[in-house]
């Protein structure tokens, strides 16, 4: 796979970005592949074992790609890349590459730039005309429902309209693609990368219904009379609070009301200034230290913040990890994203205890305190205060950006009332995706809890096929 001796004769090579002053003026993609892809393609060493695979969800099949790159053979590369992942161009943006971590590079160097590879091949298939509607030959006359249309919902949908099903996708905002369309800045991620993948989607025979909330705007009834199958795939939308003193004061947002307002002003909507959550020339603090803190402060910085702080209640971790014990798995190390770059302090292993307002209910500022972390010898971490150790940070707007805890219960799933895990997700395995109510099956983040873009994917295209055979006795979908 490669060339046997590529990863000693070349170097990784990385994205290249546009300087900081520049891309903090738009919220335009900023990144740039290296223009020989075919070395980087060479550094997949001829491991026996890929471990790599083991690191993707999807599985994609990456050796096999890296190689056909190497050789010169895009168009084989990009029919490998698509039979394991609907929407490369998604993942190669905004996965966060655990196979690269899996990489037996990784082990002794620099792991192979795989998400890079996947990006190149997936774009120049674009540029070329290569990614085709592929229309079923014969229809089954079955219709499906798919509830939520992110990576997840989008997924099965291919897959089940490939299969020859009539399928409906129904979205509860104005525009079809769940976080990625309004979760995701369009500096990391802009939004005709979603609208040309809907276009083949149309053409392939997907029919998609935006503003249509399922258990408000229409009843679960209705969709179990029309159907003969529904997918759940509305992620984990429930923000996780913070109920501590003064949260009822103005200038204290959840990060997932700040950064979708955005995007629709970048995508052109008409928002009433006095409905507008804005970081110029204010305080900002940022409160969650992981991807969705990050967009908050690259958002934050392109509308001219004043300031922008990070906490984090986790203790900062190492730089570099020991590979020997955390390889080929996810390692707990220190990242610092291109956000993180742009401008911002970040502090590890603070809990914030109180929000500080002025007379007319607006924040001005946090009270804070340093934690610390020991381990048990139930094996359990448990956290306390550090007497003496209080501080206050002055905030003009306070985002919270400490992930999702569960879906959104009211409306769809209470009305459903399909049965629920311990963590309040809707129930379902991944042996066929079917929840407790018949015919009823759910996928991504709605089942599995707040999670990676490519773990939807896998569970959309999974999902797709146990409904797939569920309604016709067996399946040629990939499993």
């Amino acid at each position: 796979m490669g060339k046997p001796t590529g990863f000693k004769e070349y170097a990784r090579e990385g994205l290249s970005y546009a300087p900081v002053a520049d891309r903090i003026e738009h919220f335009n993609e900023f990144f740039k592949l290296p223009t020989d892809m075919q070395t980087q393609g060479a550094r997949c060493m001829d491991c026996g074992i890929p471990f790599c695979h083991n690191g993707c969800p999807v599985n994609n099949i990456i050796p096999d790609w890296n190689d056909l790159v190497y050789k010169g053979l895009w168009r084989d590369a990009m029919d490998v890349l698509h039979s394991t992942n609907n929407f490369p161009e998604f993942t190669g943006r905004i996965c966060p590459a655990p196979c690269e971590e899996a990489c037996t590079v990784n082990l002794i160097g620099d792991a192979v730039t795989i998400k890079n590879i996947e990006l190149a091949i997936v774009e120049k298939a674009w540029e070329e005309g290569w990614i085709k509607p592929e229309i079923a030959e014969h229809k089954t006359g079955k219709r499906i429902a798919i509830v939520g249309s992110g990576p997840a919902g989008l997924a099965c949908a291919q897959q089940l309209a490939r299969a020859g099903h009539n399928v409906v996708v129904f979205e509860k905002n104005d525009r079809i693609g769940g976080l990625m369309r309004y979760g995701i800045p369009n500096f990391k991620f802009e939004k005709h990368i979603i609208d040309r993948r809907l276009a083949q989607m149309r053409a392939e025979g997907v029919e998609f219904r935006e503003n249509i909330h399922v258990g408000i705007d229409i009843s679960t009834k209705v969709l179990l009379d029309e159907f003969d199958a529904i997918a759940l795939t509305g992620g984990s939308e429930q923000s996780r609070d913070l109920p501590i003193e003064g949260r009822d004061l103005d200038g204290i947002r959840f990060a997932m009301e700040f950064l979708p307002q955005q995007t629709k002003v970048v995508l052109g909507d008409d928002v009433p200034a006095d409905e507008r959550i804005l970081a110029d020339g204010k305080y900002v603090i940022v409160i969650g230290g992981g991807d969705t803190g990050s967009d908050c402060i690259g958002t934050s910085n392109r509308q001219g913040a004043e300031s922008v702080i990070q906490l984090e209640i986790m203790p900062k971790p190492p730089e570099m990890p020991n590979k020997l014990l955390t390889w080929p798995d996810w390692p707990m190390r220190l990242r610092t994203s291109t956000s993180q770059e742009e401008g911002c302090e970040r502090d590890f292993s603070v809990l914030t205890r109180r929000f500080i307002g002025d007379d007319n209910g607006h924040v001005t500022a946090i009270e804070c305190v340093r934690v610390e972390w020991v381990q048990g010898d139930d094996g359990q971490w448990n956290m306390s205060e550090i007497a003496g150790s209080e501080f206050e940070l002055k905030a003009d707007l306070v985002l919270l950006a400490m992930g999702f805890v569960h879906p959104v219960h009211e409306g769809m799933i209470d009305e459903l009332g399909v049965d629920k895990d311990a963590r309040g997700n809707v129930s379902a395995s991944t042996d066929d995706y079917s929840t407790s109510i018949d015919k009823v099956f759910a996928a991504g983040d709605i089942r599995r809890g707040q999670s990676l873009v490519v773990w939807a994917i896998r569970e959309g295209r999974q999902c797709a096929r146990a409904i797939d055979a569920w309604l016709i006795g067996s399946s040629d979908l990939p499993a």
